[in-house]
């Protein structure tokens, strides 16, 4: 399979509208297959300030300006919504979009966040019964049969949602750190398993995981598609390059960038996107620290995705 290389942004961390049109452009023009955008609603830095329009409000107003690009979560919480409303929020994004649509679903984590917002942030165990329970209720409402489902957490009795989708139900991603879990789920119900950055021997043994959960189930191991996000800078020389480097570190406040993030030339970070579809990835969701550089994501799009074989 020809590895994927997408984008995905913090929108939490003071994305505004114009950006987003700005982002879904330079997307588009420049080769991107996908967009996708964390689901938060506070900053990472929460002194900072700084703003975070609502994900599925975004992707639906980017479905209608955009023509070719995929949009996604990653991930939503399942803190946030309940299930019905997320599966309507998708298939109304779908039906605007004509089907480009995924939903990254994950069991949320950001205390302060939660605290804020006044929504429950339960124990990691109950939050991934909500997991389970929102993947079953997510994919059966988006069949074209009726359902009833009776949970420990949700109970929804003769339920029907229409409209159904447009193009087909939406790519369902799940998020998760390859624990036993989040893994079970995937395989159940999920097209996608998403991995964070991590040493290479560390994902080829998330990734065996990954494999080994859908062989458990009864799933052919390849039809689950495995990807990772990782932090991009790139450069066309020595001086952008750290130019580029000192004002991420500054935006995520950090000294320098951690060993997982790519940086270097065009064809240093396309030579290190192929060493990550080495290992067995389908996917690479790369994150631009600085969401307002567009020429440096145009420049990724022109030198790095013909280099690295993205379709």
């Amino acid at each position: 399979m020809t590895l994927e290389i997408g984008l995905s942004i913090e929108g939490q961390e003071g994305v505004s509208w114009p950006q987003w049109l700005g982002l879904a452009r330079v997307a588009e023009e420049h080769g991107f297959p996908f967009l996708y955008r964390s689901d938060h609603y506070l900053s990472e830095q929460p002194a900072s300030g700084r703003a975070a329009l609502d994900a599925w409000g975004t992707i639906c107003g980017l479905a209608a300006v955009t023509s070719r690009i995929r949009l996604g979560t990653l991930v939503s919480p399942v803190t946030f919504r309940h299930p019905s409303v997320l599966a309507r929020l998708a298939v109304t994004a779908g039906h605007i979009s004509g089907g480009r649509v995924d939903v990254g679903i994950g069991a949320g984590w950001y205390p302060d966040e939660h605290r804020a917002h006044g929504f429950d942030l339960p124990e990691l165990p109950v939050r991934l019964e909500l997991l389970a329970e929102q993947l079953e209720i997510l994919v059966r409402s988006w069949d074209a049969a009726p359902f009833t489902f009776h949970g420990r957490h949700y109970e929804l009795v003769d339920s029907d949602p229409r409209p159904k989708p447009a193009h087909g139900p939406p790519r369902v991603v799940v998020g998760g750190t390859g624990g036993p879990r989040s893994l079970a789920l995937a395989a159940l119900w999920a097209d996608e398993y998403n991995l964070p950055p991590g040493p290479v021997g560390e994902t080829r043994l998330r990734i065996a995981a990954v494999r080994a959960a859908c062989a458990r189930v009864g799933r052919a191991p390849e039809t689950m598609r495995i990807s990772m996000s990782t932090a991009v800078v790139c450069g066309a020389d020595r001086a952008e390059i750290d130019d580029r480097t000192a004002r991420a570190c500054r935006f995520v406040a950090i000294e320098e960038p951690p060993d997982t993030w790519l940086v270097g030339t065009p064809d240093r970070i396309a030579t290190g996107l192929t060493e990550l579809a080495s290992l067995g990835l389908d996917r690479i969701m790369l994150w631009p620290p600085n969401h307002d550089d567009l020429e440096m994501i145009g420049l990724v799009g022109r030198a790095v995705l013909p280099a690295a074989g993205t379709p």
